[in-house]
């Protein structure tokens, strides 16, 4: 009997259980919570065929709404991307806007933990309200995950799996670069970024603009030593000469010459 109830518990059968579990349940499911729904005195699924049947329900949302991905809790159902703005009308309650200040408490409780309240507010350069630090422990986002071994003994935060299934994450491993957070400058003293081909980049605009003002600035004062010795000519009071016929015949082609050859013609000065 005992052989005919295994046949029964084939693998169709069990990816369906699996499905339904996980679809069911209010929270992610582990692969050890998942064999534990089958009790003892039932046939035990054969090993490997619950990950297997994950395997085989990923596959099956490729061309659904929602994907099947495991967070740090264990696997769940979600919306897919492309679709959320459709589903979220579903949603009536407004979406929690949380501060910058906050936001970037609890990226450096991520990225640096086990951190205390004294270094975050070191590398932020600013104070870390207490009211802040509750509200994040009560998100079950951060967790006091000991105590630093100095005076006073402050207490060291670190993440938890409420916070990596929150934003959908496996591990701590699966956290963006730090790279990628240019939305938190204030990260930069203490945590580096790879910035390298930001700074060249920034570096030959520099150049450029530095080369561009000095070519205005020569520009600008060849144009104020032209206007200057215009200036200077322009305000030079004629002379009065005595001219005689065999000057003005050489004034005349020596004008003519100067036309030619296109530099600027001497003024024109008038005979008494």
């Amino acid at each position: 009997m005992e052989h005919d109830s295994n046949q029964d518990l084939d693998q169709q059968l069990i990816g369906r259980i699996v499905e339904a579990a996980i679809m069911a349940a209010p929270q992610p499911l582990s692969i050890t919570q998942l064999y534990a729904l089958f009790p003892d005195d039932a046939p035990a699924p054969p090993v490997g065929s619950i990950e297997r049947a994950v395997g085989e329900l990923q596959q099956a949302c490729a061309e659904r709404g929602v994907e099947l991905i495991e967070v740090a809790s264990g696997f769940r159902f979600q919306v897919k991307n492309d679709v959320h703005n459709w589903v979220a009308r579903l949603w009536t309650e407004r979406q929690s806007k949380y501060t910058r200040a906050t936001l970037e408490t609890l990226a450096l409780i991520a990225y640096r933990q086990p951190i205390t309240r004294g270094e975050i507010e070191q590398i932020r350069g600013v104070a870390v309200s207490a009211q802040m630090v509750k509200a994040l422990e009560d998100r079950e986002w951060i967790r006091v995950v000991g105590h630093r071994d100095v005076p006073g003994k402050p207490a060291l935060f670190g993440t938890t799996k409420g916070f990596l299934d929150y934003f959908g994450l496996k591990s701590l491993d699966a956290l963006p670069p730090l790279a990628e957070l240019k939305e938190i400058p204030e990260l930069d003293p203490q945590l580096p970024f790879d910035r390298v081909p930001q700074v060249a980049s920034a570096a030959m605009i520099n150049i450029e603009e530095i080369s561009d003002e000095n070519s205005d600035e020569e520009a600008n004062k060849n144009m104020e030593e032209n206007s200057g010795e215009n200036s200077h000519l322009e305000n030079k009071e004629p002379t009065t000469v005595e001219m005689t016929p065999d000057d003005e015949n050489q004034q005349s082609a020596d004008e003519t010459h100067n036309e030619e050859a296109g530099d600027i013609a001497e003024p024109e000065y008038k005979n008494e």
